[in-house]
C-alpha cells in the first residue's frame, strides 16, 4: 500500500473505534437493565473488563503482525489458510449484517424525532436504505473523507453523551438503586445476564486493526487507537447507562423505548428529550459510516491472498476496494428489504442476532492466534490473554443455542467459496 493511500492518522482511527462502539445501544440499553438495578454494575464490570482484555490482545497482535485484515491476518498467520478464511468470512458477515442493524436503528432514532419518516414499515426500510447508501457514497469518495466524517460524527455524539452522564449524576435518586438487586436472582446469575446484554455494546473494539493498509505508521497507531478508543467508549457508555437507571422509576424505565430521551425530557424538558433523540440519530449515522468503511477493507486482505474472489481486491483511483464495498452494501440492503415487513424493533433484533453470531468466532480465534504467535510473551500478557479467552468462550456460550446455530449456518455458507478458490489456485499454471 503506497504512502499516499495511508490516509488515516491516530485521531481518525480513535474516532472510528469510538464511533463504531457507540451506536444505538447506549440509548436503549438502560431499559433492558432496569430489572437488575444497581446490581447491573457487576455485569458492566465483567463486560468492560473482558472487552478491554480483548482490546489489549488486538493491540499486541497489531504490533507483531503488521498484515492488513485484523482477525483474518492473525488467524492465517497462526493456523493457515483454512482458519484464516473462516475468520475472514465470519467477520465479513458480521460487518454487513451489523450495517443492516445500524441502518435500521438509524431509522428508529429518526422516527423518534420525525415520526412521519417511519410511520409505515416501508418508510422505515427506505430511511434505513437511504442512510446505508449515503455512507457507502462517502466511503467511495475516499478513506480520508470517511475518516473526517468519523471525527465529526463521533464528536457530535461523544461530547453530549459525556455531558449528559456527568450532569445527570446530580439527578440520580438513591432510591432507584434500592434494593441493590431487585430481580432477586443470585448475583452470579445477574452478572452473567447483564454482561450478556452489554456485550454487544462493545462490539467494534477491533475496528482499528482491520484497515491497517490505509493507516499511517500502523504498528504504532493501531495499538494506541484500539486501547484509547475502547477505554473512552466503554467508560462513556457505562456512565450514561448507569445514570439513566438512577434517574427514572423502574416501571417507567422498563417500559420506555427511548429511556435516555425520556430521562432528559423529565429533568430538562421536551427540548432536551428531542435533543437526545437527535444525538441518537447522529450516533447511529456515525456508527454506520465507520462500519461501512470497515466493510470495504474487510474483504481486501483475503482477496489479495487468493482466499476471496479476485474482484474483492479491485481498487479505484482513490485506493478504495469498491467491489467489496458495493457487494457488502447490496447484501445489507437485501437483508433490510427481505425483512422490511417486520417492525423496526423486530428487524433490529434479527439483524443484531445475526451479527453477534458472526463476530464472536473471530474474537475467539484471535485470542488463540495470539497464544500461538506470541508464545514468549510476559506473564502479565499471558494472564490478559487467559482472561480474554475465558471471556470469549463464556460470551459465545452465553449467546444461546439459536445464536450459535446461526453461526454454524453462516460458516457452512462460506465453505463452497473457499473450496472454489482453492481449486482455482491449484489450477493456475506453475511459474
Amino acid at each position: 500500500m503506497s504512502t499516499a493511500r495511508r490516509s488515516l492518522g491516530l485521531w481518525m482511527l480513535i474516532a472510528l473505534v469510538i464511533g463504531n462502539i457507540i451506536g444505538s445501544g447506549v440509548f436503549v440499553l438502560p431499559a433492558a437493565l432496569a430489572p437488575y438495578g444497581a446490581a447491573s454494575l457487576l455485569g458492566w464490570g465483567i463486560s468492560l473488563g473482558g472487552a478491554l482484555m480483548l482490546a489489549l490482545v488486538y493491540a499486541r497482535l497489531a504490533q507483531i503482525v503488521p498484515n492488513h485484515g485484523g482477525a483474518y491476518a492473525y488467524a492465517r498467520r497462526a493456523f493457515g489458510d483454512q482458519v484464516g478464511f473462516l475468520a475472514a468470512w465470519s467477520y465479513w458477515v458480521c460487518v454487513w449484517s451489523a450495517n443492516a442493524a445500524i441502518a435500521v436503528a438509524f431509522a428508529g432514532s429518526l422516527g423518534s424525532v420525525w415520526p412521519a419518516a417511519t410511520a409505515t414499515p416501508l418508510r422505515g426500510a427506505l430511511c434505513a436504505l437511504g442512510a446505508l447508501w449515503v455512507c457507502t457514497s462517502i466511503s467511495l469518495s475516499g478513506v480520508r473523507e470517511a475518516g473526517y466524517t468519523a471525527i465529526v460524527t463521533t464528536s457530535l455524539k461523544l461530547v453530549p453523551l459525556l455531558v449528559f452522564g456527568v450532569l445527570g449524576l446530580a439527578w440520580v435518586h438513591a432510591s432507584a438503586f434500592h434494593p441493590f438487586n431487585p430481580s432477586g436472582h443470585p448475583l452470579v446469575s445477574v452478572a452473567s445476564s447483564v454482561a450478556a446484554l452489554t456485550l454487544w455494546a462493545f462490539l467494534g473494539l477491533e475496528t482499528a486493526t482491520v484497515p491497517t493498509g490505509v493507516v499511517r505508521d500502523p504498528q504504532r497507531t493501531v495499538p494506541r487507537a484500539t486501547v484509547i478508543g475502547m477505554t473512552i467508549a466503554g467508560v462513556a457508555t457505562m456512565l450514561a447507562c448507569t445514570v439513566v437507571v438512577g434517574m427514572l422509576p423502574a416501571d417507567v424505565l422498563h417500559a420506555s423505548a427511548a429511556p435516555m430521551a425520556e430521562a432528559a425530557r423529565r429533568v430538562w424538558g421536551n427540548a432536551a428529550g428531542i435533543g437526545i433523540g437527535v444525538i441518537a440519530t447522529i450516533s447511529c449515522f456515525g456508527a454506520l459510516n465507520g462500519w461501512v468503511l470497515l466493510q470495504a477493507q474487510t474483504t481486501l486482505a483475503p482477496a489479495l491472498d487468493g482466499l476471496f474472489p479476485k474482484a474483492f481486491a479491485r481498487l479505484d483511483k482513490r485506493g478504495t476496494p469498491w467491489f467489496g464495498l458495493l457487494t457488502s452494501s447490496v447484501l445489507a440492503s437485501a437483508l433490510i428489504v427481505s425483512n422490511y415487513s417486520r417492525t423496526l424493533v423486530a428487524l433490529f433484533t434479527f439483524t443484531i442476532l445475526l451479527s453477534t453470531a458472526a463476530t464472536l468466532l473471530p474474537y475467539l480465534i484471535t485470542v488463540l492466534a495470539w497464544w500461538r504467535i506470541d508464545s514468549a510473551s510476559s506473564l502479565l500478557r499471558r494472564w490478559i490473554a487467559i482472561g480474554a479467552l475465558a471471556f470469549s468462550v463464556w460470551a459465545l456460550i452465553g449467546t444461546g443455542t439459536e445464536t450459535m446455530l446461526w453461526g454454524v449456518v453462516l460458516l457452512l455458507a462460506g465453505l463452497p467459496i473457499y473450496v472454489w478458490q482453492r481449486r482455482a489456485v491449484r489450477q493456475l499454471p506453475a511459474p
